[in-house]
């Protein structure tokens, strides 16, 4: 029964190899194991692969099924149409497309199987890049919001510098009028005469002003501040909604990407294990001499071949000697004068039918 199985996965034409020998079947059902295990590969990478894009089991086992069953039709179909020749030469031009096609598939199968066997190193790039884009999605956020949160913080410097330098000119204020009372300066006379009121006068118009300043500045840098806070309000919240697509940089073609930054040699070795699985069919059928199966298949094709072209060229000579003998028996016609004689009296008959029927249509319509 498994015998039966995998010489059908082979491609082989069961009747014929019902003929041979058990040795010729077991080689014919070897390559049909190596056909089937070759699907059940891809089956298993394409799954993987699908359940990386899908991220759902049922869909990925679906797809993988269809893309398995794909594959196990290509590699039977390729290797049920290698024929053994009697010359290397040709058997290998024969195969070359098929290698190339071969390889293909080997590649695809190869890749997503790859990923998964490699899949903590890939992680690990993944993660190391996740950490690079949030770095710079941070700073290319911080672009749309620092040169502002700047340009304010630069503003409210500016405000506190007003109240300190008005602070610093009441100050003085103060010292020039003390002074002045106490005789240190100014007039040089002690006690508060004149010169100390008008001081003191110019002291409290400051003190004043100054109080208001502060009031005012301290009103805009509330609102300034309440600005810079909004601003990184903003920032946090676009860095924050901008996270989960970092997050999910995790696809398909990030894994491939993360894969090539990996050391190659490994990569490769797996690539040519697949591709040894994927040709072995080929190799093995092209390596192997020309057996019972093949002399019986050969000679099955030539009896058809012998039949058609037999069939073809009785068809023409057939087709030749049939012009041959119209051609004589017309010209043997034409000649008979009883034969003339008759066709010339049905002829003038229909002339005078035809004749006496336009005349009746043409008095019908007077």
């Amino acid at each position: 029964m498994l015998q039966r199985f995998f010489i059908f996965c082979s491609g082989a034409d069961t009747d014929i190899l019902s003929t041979c020998s058990n040795g010729e079947r077991n080689k014919y059902a070897g390559i049909g194991a190596t056909v089937f295990f070759t699907a059940v590969m891809a089956f298993i990478a394409s799954g993987y692969a699908l359940f990386t894009v899908f991220d759902n089991v049922y869909t990925a086992i679906f797809f993988g099924l269809i893309w398995g069953l794909l594959i196990f039709n290509l590699d039977r179909y390729i290797v049920s149409t290698i024929k053994k020749r009697d010359n290397i030469k040709s058997e290998l031009f024969q195969a070359a497309p098929r290698i190339i096609l071969a390889i293909i598939i080997a590649i695809v199968i190869s890749k997503p199987l790859e990923m998964k066997i490699f899949e903590k190193e890939i992680n690990q790039v993944l993660l190391e890049e996740k950490n690079a884009m949030t770095l710079e999605n941070k700073e290319q956020l911080a672009l749309q919001y620092t040169p502002k949160i700047e340009a304010l913080n630069q503003d409210i410097s500016n405000l506190k510098n007003e109240v300190v330098q008005k602070e610093t000119e009441t100050n003085a204020l103060y010292d020039t009028y003390i002074s002045e009372a106490e005789g240190t300066a100014g007039t040089g006379l002690l006690g508060k005469g004149p010169v100390y009121e008008e001081k003191r006068q110019k002291h409290d118009a400051y003190l004043a002003e100054l109080q208001t300043l502060k009031e005012t500045n301290a009103a805009k840098i509330s609102s300034i501040e309440n600005q810079i806070t909004n601003l990184n309000k903003d920032y946090n919240e676009s860095v924050t909604s901008s996270q989960p697509i970092i997050d999910g940089f995790d696809g398909l073609m990030a894994r491939i990407n993360a894969l090539n930054k990996l050391p190659w040699l490994p990569s490769f070795f797996i690539f040519l294990l697949f591709l040894a699985i994927e040709t072995a069919p080929i190799i093995a059928k092209l390596l192997a001499p020309k057996g019972e199966y093949d002399y019986k298949f050969e000679e099955g094709e030539s009896v058809v071949a012998t039949w058609v072209t037999q069939k073809v060229t009785q068809r023409k000579l057939l087709l030749s000697t049939d012009s041959v003998m119209n051609q004589e028996i017309y010209e043997d016609i034409k000649s008979e004068e009883e034969l003339f004689r008759y066709k010339k009296q049905k002829a003038e008959e229909l002339l005078r039918l035809q004749a006496d029927s336009f005349h009746s249509t043409q008095i019908k319509g007077l």
